[in-house]
């Protein structure tokens, strides 16, 4: 069964860190780029960073850069999110996606080029 499967998340304190797993079932990962993304209550979803198949490539939206990391281990199927100094406005559902090889910087995607899609992850920050 093809899928990507999430895991981490919570609850955390405002200036906490959390990190995101996706893993890759049933597809090799080393074939996709990945993005994560995020939907709050009441807002569209946002793309949050992305990378490329190689790890040649990344990209952040602004309201994370220098505080997110996006990593992916090919040999694990596994990509990561690594979320520091979190804030109360990153609370959202997270999601992680998949985009077959196409472009060599992974932001040239669309949301609509990203195949599969992982369950989501509840992301709450708060004191």
């Amino acid at each position: 069964q093809v899928q990507l499967v999430q895991s981490g998340g919570g609850l955390v304190q405002p200036g906490g860190s959390l990190r995101l797993s996706c893993a890759a079932s049933g597809f090799i990962l080393d074939y996709y780029a990945i993005g994560w993304f995020r939907q709050a209550p009441g807002k569209e979803r946002e793309g949050v960073a992305c990378i490329s198949n190689s790890d040649t490539s990344t990209h952040y939206a602004d309201s994370v850069k220098g505080r997110f990391i996006i990593s992916r281990d090919n040999a694990k199927d596994t990509v990561y999110l690594q979320m520091n100094s979190l804030k109360p406005e990153d609370t959202a559902v997270y999601y992680c996606a998949a985009a077959l090889i196409r472009y060599y910087y992974c932001s040239n995607y669309t949301s609509n080029e990203y195949t599969y899609w992982g369950q989501g992850t509840q992301i709450t920050v708060s004191s």
